[in-house]
């Protein structure tokens, strides 16, 4: 396992020119300790090192932060590892954080480094269109869970309980997009690029995608 360091990860950070308290820089190095620890046992991220670290989760949870409205609750649909879902509630102690992981396994895992990170964040050993059945929420995040097809289907019949899904994607999006239609899918919905960002190391761009229904 990767030896951990604050100041290593800070240089990252200060590497990639982003900004980050050392307070949050201290709860993001205790997240990535736990979550490499628990990935030598299960499969849960193949970032495990502070630079794909910083380059591809903390990035990318900064692109998507920039677009949540301070004081709204978040849903992290198949959370996985965590990202976005637990970085982001680190950086953004504003929000309500909350995340849906069907994998038991995985799901006890979040719980675990939720408890040993001292957040205020909720997990659900769900799939996300179960945990909406019961509660709404003003944004969900996905990103790396599956295909625009796929989300859109699952989350079809419960598209009153949240106000809008922000997606990370990589090139692949106007396929999948494309695909999506081909469905049906992309009826009464509106999906918007809103932003598109560099990945550093990679020569395609990554975009934030918002995903509303027209009601």
């Amino acid at each position: 396992m990767t030896t951990m360091s604050v100041d290593d990860l800070s240089a990252a950070i200060t590497q990639h020119d982003l900004s980050v308290s050392p307070e949050d820089c201290e709860r993001l190095c205790r997240y990535t300790e736990l979550l490499w620890d628990w990935n030598t046992r299960i499969n849960l991220t193949r970032h495990t090192d502070f630079e794909s670290f910083v380059s591809r989760d903390l990035i990318d949870t900064l692109q998507l932060s920039a677009h949540i409205e301070s004081g709204q609750s978040v849903l992290d649909v198949g959370s996985g590892g965590g990202v976005p879902g637990i970085p982001l509630a680190i950086l953004r102690p504003d929000l309500t954080v909350a995340l849906a992981e069907s994998t038991g396994k995985k799901a006890n895992v979040l719980t675990a480094i939720v408890q040993k990170t001292d957040l205020n964040v909720t997990v659900h050993a769900a799939r996300a269109e179960d945990v909406l059945k019961k509660q709404q929420f003003d944004v969900l995040t996905a990103r790396a869970v599956a295909p625009i097809r796929k989300l859109l289907f699952w989350l079809q019949r419960r598209s009153g309980a949240f106000g809008r899904l922000l997606m990370i994607k990589g090139p692949r999006w106007v396929a999948e997009r494309e695909e999506a239609e081909a469905e049906g899918l992309l009826e009464n919905v509106s999906l918007d690029v809103i932003h598109e960002y560099r990945t550093p190391g990679h020569d395609s761009n990554s975009v934030v995608i918002s995903v509303t229904y027209n009601r």
